[in-house]
């Protein structure tokens, strides 16, 4: 296990914490449980300064790197809050060569319920350097965006409406399917709240949406499976026994409905496992491979 992989603070703290950026419980009882949890040589103090992101470490590529552009888009939303205000990411070499842009294949990436941190900027870099263009809504826009704070994100994402933030979604994806530098085939990923939305995103538009990566996301409900015509990628933490034990009938639903799709369990892994800008849920070989699993079904899926 790499240094990356070991981690420091109890199990239990773990799961204190998934519940918490989940709003199940409050800040106060999420701090109140890592008090009991404090042990010799580590107080809670420490527990918490280690269960907080680090977006800083977590970066993997940087916002100026040469090889990308990017730039921050708003477009309508009538169906959802009346504009939605994301993040594009190009690989530079897609438009540096002619004055006309080269068309790449598209992928919406959806982040946790904290609204659109520089996680999930960081992701959408890293599709820009696998030759894909990237768009990732936030869906805190209409109440100011992202505020710079994972708690207060969580706080202002439960004051939206939740039909109105999935149509914000559609929206993106539809406004990204259609762009004339994009090729016109789409994908879609997410974490958490964006992995239920990936799934939920492939029964919304059928035949428009090529190809699905649900990351420790619920799935869609078995009756509007029939409506998927998406190749789905799962992919859940072992210990995320919530999910783990839901991914059966979802399998079930999407193999008589003849949706193609796979599966993937990670041993020893998290909810959130991922997310490198959370090291106590970051399990580095179990992101590294389900990296390359996404990327290989994007290119499978959405670029042929």
């Amino acid at each position: 296990m790499s240094s990356k992989e070991r981690r420091t603070v109890p199990a239990e703290a773990v799961e204190i914490y998934t519940q918490f950026v989940h709003s199940d419980i409050s800040r106060r009882a999420f701090l109140n449980g890592v008090k009991k949890l404090a042990v010799a040589g580590l107080s809670a103090t420490a527990i918490v300064e280690a269960l907080m992101p680090n977006y800083a470490m977590g970066q993997q590529v940087s916002r100026e790197d040469e090889r990308i552009t990017t730039s921050y888009e708003t477009l309508p939303s009538p169906d959802g809050n009346g504009f939605i205000r994301g993040y594009l990411v190009r690989p530079f070499s897609a438009d540096s060569r002619s004055e006309t842009p080269s068309q790449l294949p598209g992928i919406i990436v959806v982040h946790e319920n904290r609204g659109l941190n520089p996680h999930t900027e960081d992701v959408a870099r890293r599709f820009a350097l696998a030759n894909f263009m990237a768009f990732a809504p936030d869906v805190l826009t209409s109440v100011g965006g992202y505020p710079g704070d994972d708690y207060q994100g969580g706080q202002l994402f439960r004051q939206i409406d939740n039909d109105k933030k999935f149509e914000d979604i559609v929206a993106s994806a539809l406004w990204l399917k259609n762009r004339e530098d994009c090729t016109g085939k789409i994908g879609v990923t997410g974490f958490c709240y964006g992995g239920s939305v990936s799934n939920q995103l492939a029964v919304r538009l059928g035949e428009d949406l090529a190809a699905a990566v649900p990351f420790y996301g619920g799935g869609a409900d078995a009756s509007d499976v029939p409506n998927i015509e998406a190749a789905i990628l799962v992919q859940h933490g072992a210990l995320d026994t919530r999910l783990v034990n839901a991914w059966p009938a979802y399998d079930e639903a999407l193999t008589a409905n003849n949706v193609t799709h796979e599966g993937h369990i990670y041993p020893g892994a998290v909810h959130g496992f991922f997310n490198d800008a959370t090291p106590e849920r970051y399990l580095e070989a179990a992101a590294t491979e389900a990296w390359t699993r996404t990327i290989d079904w994007f290119n499978r899926y959405v670029r042929e």
